[in-house]
């Protein structure tokens, strides 16, 4: 029987089955923030098990609040920076030289097609798109994976999305991941991995990739993959070029990881997006979708732009490109949040800060902050968001808000009309 891409890498990171359907498999790599990581950091400290298995192979950054708002949010930093020094973490990005950790650490170069990550998050789900197993953990597994570098999972199931067609102009991979969404529901890959295959995947980029991967637990599933190809060779290539000959060596090495013609799924999805229309979620649930048009003339009182799902540079771009010499409704506040230190530079070279202040938007550094209502855009009782963020749970954003959750393109068009709206 042939093997899924997951099962390859679990078999290949194998060290113990110590029960029927339980692997400890070996990390490549543990993620870190400031937020889950420093109750890991005490309670191995109370321990005297203040060590890590191999510094190099920790990768740490401050980004949920950044910088701190309070003094609650300034020790959970001070912990991480004080951890990070003892423990000689090199990989360790601070305010000013940071980004939200789902941007940051791919573009950094971190996450190669094989590897085995956890973090202390859910959205660690993320780095699948580089063809690798990645799953948000809780504070035990985070711990343990600090302290001796492995981790235990359910050998996994696996279920395929098949996407299918050539998406029309102004849908994005946002407007394709929430069709999913609304199709298998929150639970409809719950426990299991997901790849994603199908020219539709074929033709997106590495950004657009993550973005779906990225909200590939809102189905419920620990991680979403796509098979790597020359597109993943190609961004990972300033990183590998000294470990192979040339990106057709790097792609048949990585080409190891693809699943099998005759691997065993426990669902198989196949769907045609060629009449796909933007989307966007009403309720607070992320598989609550309809089209976009269907909720045209909602009254919005914010929009953001940003996050982990959808604040990379080709995002702020198509944002620039529809904000271009309009401005923002007067009703209607705007935040415009770079991923990463990098992303934001970008923006400042090609002159789409300039485009967003001119049209009335607040820029802000880089930050989980308004994403899951902790700073820099909270909302209010009452108020209204279109958000590029990846939950509209109940009060995600602030107490009594709503979130409806669209592509930068949606966020930007209704930016300006002061409603929904798809242009």
């Amino acid at each position: 029987m042939g093997k899924t891409i997951s099962q390859k890498i679990f078999d290949s990171h194998l060290l113990e089955k110590p029960f029927k359907n339980t692997y400890i498999i070996r990390l490549d790599n543990v993620f870190c923030h400031e937020i889950t990581t420093p109750i890991a950091i005490n309670d191995l400290v109370s321990r005297n098990m203040d060590k890590v298995f191999d510094a190099d192979k920790i990768k740490v950054v401050i980004d949920h609040v950044s910088p701190a708002k309070d003094s609650k949010s300034a020790l959970q930093q001070q912990i991480l920076r004080q951890w990070a020094k003892r423990n000689k973490i090199k990989d360790f990005f601070d305010i000013g030289n940071n980004g939200v950790c789902h941007a940051l650490f791919p573009e950094k170069g971190f996450v190669h097609p094989g590897n085995t990550i956890i973090m202390g998050d859910s959205h660690t789900c993320t780095y699948g798109a580089f063809g690798c197993f990645a799953a948000g953990v809780g504070t035990t597994d985070l711990e343990v994976g600090i302290l001796k570098g492995i981790c235990a999972f359910r050998y996994p199931d696996s279920i395929k999305i098949e996407l299918n067609g050539k998406l029309k102009n102004g849908v994005y991979a946002k407007d394709v991941i929430l069709f999913v969404l609304s199709q298998i529901g929150c639970n409809g890959a719950t426990d299991c991995v997901i790849e994603f295959t199908g020219s539709v995947i074929d033709n997106l980029d590495m950004e657009q990739r993550m973005t779906i991967c990225n909200m590939s637990v809102e189905t419920g599933a620990t991680c979403g993959i796509c098979y790597p190809d020359m597109k993943t060779v190609d961004y990972l290539w300033p990183f590998i070029k000294n470990d192979f000959n040339s990106k057709k060596a790097a792609l048949i090495e990585y080409s190891k990881f693809k699943s099998d013609e005759d691997a065993q799924y426990i669902k198989t999805y196949s769907f045609d997006l060629s009449s796909l229309l933007p989307l966007c979620t009403y309720g607070y649930k992320p598989n609550c979708v309809k089209t976009v048009k269907e909720m045209e003339g909602t009254k919005i009182n914010q929009v953001y732009i940003g996050g982990c799902t959808n604040g990379r540079i080709s995002d702020l771009r198509v944002a620039a490109s529809i904000l271009k010499n309009q401005k923002v409704s007067e009703n209607v506040r705007v935040i415009i949040n770079p991923a990463t230190t990098t992303v934001y530079r970008q923006a400042v070279d090609e002159g789409l800060i300039t485009v967003f202040l001119d049209a009335g938007c607040c820029v802000t550094n880089p930050s989980c902050g308004a994403c899951l209502g902790m700073s820099c855009g909270v909302l209010a009782d009452g108020e209204v968001c279109v958000s590029t963020t990846n939950r509209n749970f109940n009060g995600r954003m602030g107490k009594g808000g709503m979130v409806h959750l669209a592509s930068p393109s949606t966020a930007a068009f209704s930016a300006i009309r002061g409603y929904i709206c798809e242009n």
